[in-house]
């Protein structure tokens, strides 16, 4: 599980930017929203501008330098931050697997190049390069002693040469390792906007419909978008040369994209993923970007249930505030962000906040400090 991000120098964080998932609060309700003493499901908040996208894209930045799967590169474009006048972004990532801990580290100046890079396990540095002082690296992982430690491709990242190039010992350092790099691998990020965008979890993909159909979850997404109040006949009809959904009205078919509103195109593209989130040996982590930017704020509620039911760790940005609820999740789920800082509603108030308190109504009313 992801515990703790500080970023620097990218994009627009100008300096330390600490995002961190373990200052939590000893609640009595949905615990089941903690995991692990970590925040397992999460909702930032913040105005336009802030940076809530970027949060996200520093996230998955290393899905770019450590997997093959997909990477939207132009999203990283400018990659550095206008007004910090440094040469490399900074990032720090720490991330908790059962009763382990490890930190990785690295500097980049693009999103392909990674110029340092140290990683530790239980406070044991394991992999460590300094490409300013030298192309040699040090390797510490048991298993991997015969491996070339010359790195003079920039594009190459250590870590991945060094989980591409050897056949570790079977013990306990190298199962970590070996965690943290499937959860990288099982990181997903999308937006719930018309266009498809997505980073990591696939190499490739088939279109939302075409996915849909050749898996058989036609008459699923029917019984979904059902259960979040869109009445529908859906089926499957022959459109030119090739098959699309489509509703079906007393016998009469009109393709599902071309009628159905944004919401519910919104809602197809959701199912689409939540196919793959279902599926836990896939998915591990999911940052959904402005989730609910099409949802009237009683499908967004359902939308955060049906995440909550996966079990998957999640964070979510939104600008809708009705569902700023302890129904939902806790004042150490929600998190309101500025351009410098990002923190939980419970560290935003002097206040003891109880299940009985309305936030979103504390919310409006000013009582968080969000300077």
């Amino acid at each position: 599980m992801l515990k703790k991000l500080t970023v620097s120098n990218f994009r627009s964080f100008e300096r330390d930017f600490v995002f961190d998932l373990s200052d939590v609060n000893g609640y009595e309700f949905n615990k089941e929203c903690i995991k692990n003493g970590l925040v397992n499901n999460a909702l930032v908040y913040g105005h336009n501008g802030v940076g809530k996208s970027n949060l996200g894209l520093a996230i998955f930045d290393l899905v770019g330098h450590l997997t093959d799967n997909n990477v939207y590169v132009e999203l990283y474009r400018p990659y550095l931050n206008a007004l910090n006048g440094g040469s490399l972004a900074h990032f720090e990532f720490e991330f908790v697997f059962g009763s382990d801990h490890v930190k990785y580290e690295y500097k980049k100046d693009d999103v392909r190049i990674t110029l340092f890079e140290r990683f530790e396990i239980n406070g044991k540095e394991l992999a460590r390069i300094d490409r300013y002082a030298s192309t040699k690296a040090t390797i510490n992982f048991i298993g991997a002693e015969t491996l070339n430690n010359e790195l003079t491709n920039l594009s190459l990242s250590l870590l991945k040469y060094i989980k591409s190039n050897s056949q570790l010992e079977d013990n306990v350092e190298n199962q970590v390792f070996y965690k943290f790099y499937e959860f990288v691998n099982s990181m997903l990020f999308f937006r719930s906007l018309q266009q498809n965008v997505y980073l990591g979890l696939e190499t490739g993909r088939k279109g939302v419909q075409d996915d849909i159909i050749s898996k058989g979850n036609v008459k699923d997404l029917e019984k979904f978008l059902k259960k979040a109040g869109v009445e529908c006949d859906l089926t499957i009809a022959r459109e030119i040369d090739k098959d699309v959904i489509a509703f079906n009205f007393r016998g009469k078919t009109i393709p599902f994209f071309q009628i159905a509103s944004s919401g519910t195109q919104s809602l197809a593209m959701f199912y689409y993923w939540l196919q793959r989130i279902r599926e836990q040996s896939k998915v591990q982590f999911v940052f959904i970007d402005e989730f609910d930017a099409f949802y009237h704020h009683e499908l967004s509620a359902l939308i955060v249930e049906e995440l909550k039911k996966t079990g998957i760790q999640f964070i979510l940005t939104s600008h809708n505030t009705s569902i700023i609820t302890n129904d939902l999740l806790r004042p150490d789920c929600y998190f309101l962000m500025t351009k410098d800082r990002i923190r939980s509603l419970s560290r935003s108030t002097p206040k003891e906040l109880r299940e009985a308190h309305n936030i979103e109504k504390m919310y409006k009313a000013g009582s968080f400090d969000v300077g």
